[in-house]
């Protein structure tokens, strides 16, 4: 289990905004926008000898600032937001260990597998990311938010999906949609599910708001969950000190 950083951008600068209400029409609600460039904090990273974090496109306007990031020390962090086959390549030339790919993969809601395998042969299935991030539904299952998570897909996140899924790609990220940015804690059954069903390391988040709830998805997780923190951590305007993470690690 292992603490992977992040640095959100939206518009161009770091942010923490709560992720379920990014619209094309209104502003997302913003947790937190900094100050600092995306490269601090990717050097911030670096010495600290945190790797596998994510760099987040949330919108237009941030390619600047996700080549800023990803060029301090190539090959330590992955990059998301906008990924097709025609410009992952350039993302992994441009620094990013993995490229991380949600809404390509997705047609009217139904996973596209043709889709699955354009992605998967145009970076190498070691550097893709495919990103499973979900809500519950009534039923109890989970089922994936494509779209800004604006869009809930008939996948639902389950062993067969996981296992078929993992043929194509070496990692998962998921966030817990309905607690992201929140601060409001995890999702202990979704990290539960991850741990008991994902062949390749998946990373979680969502809701975290302590260590209390890193050592929740240490639990639940059985060990085999990473995690990520957002919102809550002092970098972003949170109580959460890095530090403490740093120490725990």
């Amino acid at each position: 289990m292992h603490f992977r950083p992040c640095i959100d951008l939206h518009e161009g600068k770091v942010k923490q905004i709560v992720g379920s209400t990014l619209r094309d029409d209104t502003g997302a609600a913003t947790n937190f926008v900094s100050a600092l460039p995306p490269s601090h904090y990717a050097d911030l990273y670096y010495q600290n000898g945190l790797t596998g974090g994510h760099v987040i496109q949330l919108g237009a306007g941030c390619v600047s600032a996700a080549r800023e990031a990803l060029s301090r020390h190539p090959g330590n962090l992955q990059v998301g937001g906008g990924v097709t086959p025609d410009n992952g390549p350039d993302w992994l030339a441009a620094g990013a260990s993995k490229v991380i790919v949600t809404s390509y993969l997705f047609q009217d809601g139904e996973l596209d597998f043709s889709r699955v395998r354009q992605m998967s042969l145009a970076v190498g299935r070691e550097r893709l990311v495919i990103d499973l991030s979900c809500r519950p539904m009534p039923d109890g299952e989970y089922r994936v938010a494509c779209n800004r998570w604006q869009t809930i897909c008939k996948l639902a996140v389950e062993r067969e999906s996981l296992t078929r899924l993992a043929e194509f790609c070496s990692e998962f990220l998921v966030h817990a949609v309905q607690v992201e940015g929140l601060r409001s804690g995890i999702d202990s059954r979704l990290v539960s599910l991850l741990a008991d069903h994902s062949p390749v390391p998946v990373t979680y988040a969502g809701g975290v708001r302590s260590l209390a709830d890193v050592r929740l998805i240490e639990e639940a997780g059985q060990g085999r969950v990473d995690f990520t923190v957002g919102s809550a951590l002092d970098l972003f305007g949170g109580t959460l000190p890095l530090h403490d993470l740093l120490v725990w690690r």
